[in-house]
């Protein structure tokens, strides 16, 4: 046999689990993308899709560090690490990894900065997190901040707030309780000056997956409060029958009342405002007792602190809390609880920081792929978002530039040609108009995927966008 051999190199296809599990997608987001036509495959005849194994590698992120907390999977190839988002930051100060007083300080920090619209804070009791456009704000203004922050640019910055909205970044998974705290943030930011609509825009995908996270559930998830509860139980007991003090007639002080009476235990509510103690105190049939009168408090299991500002505490109460042994979670920020309280009680004492290491990571396995799932179809529409807002500028300057070229000759022609008829001009018009149209759209497609920004700079240069 004369000549050179050659070789035929098989492509491996690859089943939809085969697949998902070199990627470490779910089946919902691999079809998504074989669909979108983003990775290669066919049909057998008996309606199952195979995946070409050089595809599915194409997926693959380069290999990079990867915070140990981070909640999300690898990206898709629809918003790729070098989406166009290189002025979106995040400064996420956690409990995990930054102590209450310093990401207070951080706050109170941020807080001085005044309002500019473009940048917007999330303060919570376990994490405050800043996010800004760097388009209009220069780092230089943002303050210093705490060892322990995590800095995040583009694409991962836009992730963090939807897995925080998604509850896939919560000391309790699912919790209806952050979801509400973002709400309100973007209301009050909205109602105290006008916020970057690039900022404006995550918002409102993250709200709307954060809701469509919450619809996977059977019934209601657990908050912080029946962490805190669970808490004092395995210190204390059940608290079944037993005084459980709540502390604070807010959102959160409600929620542990709630949970406290779903264990059957005797629930104490007071708070600076009577009114609003006695309200939660009827809807759980419990009682209350007067804010920070000296020998209210008594004999109970364990307390649960939600509040706004500290908790005034007499000696005398403070000892009855260490002579019934009762355990004290604190989930203000900052602290509410006196220090001597906390030094006294040691390991009884629990803060917000404390609960913040949680660990829900193998709980619920299922729901958790759902909700991740659900994080990264919204970080995806929101690149998509961001993409058209990046391309279309360039998509406009190049119909601009072509339609005046088109009617500069359509001029020149009519000029030569006098003796036209009305509907012979009009037949040459709207042939020029399909073909100038006919003409821009590979470049208009190209820039619609330009996922880089590479295309759309290239044209804005060579257009005057």
């Amino acid at each position: 046999m004369t000549g050179s051999q050659s070789t035929t190199v098989q492509e491996e296809w690859l089943t939809l689990n085969e697949a998902c599990s070199l990627v470490g997608v779910s089946p919902a987001t691999l079809r998504r993308w074989s669909d979108n036509g983003d990775v290669a495959t066919f049909t057998t005849p008996g309606g199952h899709r195979r995946f070409a194994r050089s595809a599915i590698l194409d997926l693959l992120p380069v290999p990079r560090v990867k915070p140990a907390d981070a909640p999300l999977r690898a990206p898709s190839p629809v918003a790729p690490a070098e989406a166009p988002l290189p002025s979106l930051i995040a400064l996420v100060a956690q409990a995990r990894s930054v102590p209450t007083a310093a990401r207070e300080a951080f706050a109170a920090e941020l807080v001085a900065l005044g309002h500019h619209e473009a940048m917007i804070v999330v303060h919570t009791c376990q994490r405050v997190e800043l996010y800004a456009s760097l388009e209009a704000l220069s780092e230089q203004q943002l303050p210093q901040p705490p060892s322990g922050t995590r800095r995040l640019e583009g694409i991962e910055a836009a992730r963090q707030l939807i897995s925080v909205a998604c509850g896939l970044d919560s000391a309790v998974l699912g919790e209806n309780q952050v979801l509400h705290q973002l709400r309100k943030t973007l209301s009050r930011r909205r109602s105290e000056h006008p916020l970057d609509p690039a900022l404006d825009r995550l918002f409102q995908v993250a709200l709307q997956a954060g809701r469509r996270a919450r619809s996977r559930f059977g019934g209601s998830p657990r908050s912080l409060a029946d962490a805190a509860l669970e808490r004092i139980e395995e210190q204390n007991g059940s608290p079944s029958g037993r005084g459980i003090l709540v502390v604070g007639a807010g959102v959160m002080g409600r929620l542990a009342a709630v949970a406290a009476a779903r264990q059957g235990a005797d629930v104490i509510v007071t708070s600076r405002s009577h009114k609003r103690a006695l309200a939660v105190a009827q809807e759980v049939g419990g009682r209350t007792i007067p804010f920070g009168e000296r020998g209210t408090v008594p004999h109970i299991a364990g307390a649960i602190v939600a509040l706004a500002g500290p908790w005034p505490l007499s000696d005398e109460d403070t000892r009855a809390l260490l002579d019934a042994e009762a355990v004290v979670v604190d989930m203000s920020s900052p602290v509410a609880a006196p220090e001597a309280l906390q030094v006294a009680l040691g390991g009884r004492f629990l803060s917000a920081d404390d609960l913040a290491w949680e660990r829900n990571e193998d709980l619920q396995d299922p729901l958790r792929r759902q909700l991740e799932d659900v994080a990264a179809e919204s970080a995806d529409s929101y690149v998509r978002w961001l993409r058209s807002r990046h391309t279309a500028p360039a998509i406009q300057a190049i119909g601009e530039a072509a339609d005046e070229q088109r009617r500069a000759e359509l001029d020149w022609l009519f000029n030569r040609l006098p003796g036209l008829s009305e509907k012979e001009r009009s037949l040459i018009d709207q042939m020029s108009h399909r073909l100038v149209a006919d003409m821009l759209h590979a470049p208009r497609s190209a820039l619609n995927s330009d996922d880089g920004g590479r295309l759309a700079q290239a044209a804005r240069q060579l257009f005057g966008a």
